[in-house]
């Protein structure tokens, strides 16, 4: 069964997961960081796997922003 999305599209701070690009948007983090900061912590909370694809949580991403001096 396939379903429609047109016009299921919701702002980010609403989602409770974004894509990796969606995480770079929403955070301004540049494509080279969010890359290094996914292989330094491949079993943070933060990230779902399904299949290929990488989901970043977007509340416990910002709880881990939050705890960073410096990223």
């Amino acid at each position: 069964m396939m379903y429609e999305t047109k016009g299921l599209d919701m702002p980010f701070w609403e989602k409770y997961t974004l894509t990796v690009n969606e995480a770079i948007l929403y955070f301004h983090i540049g494509e080279k960081k969010m890359k290094e900061i996914l292989d330094d912590y491949p079993d943070a909370d933060f990230i779902l796997r399904s299949g290929k694809r990488t989901m970043i949580k977007r509340k416990r991403f910002e709880q881990f922003i939050d705890r960073q001096v410096a990223i």
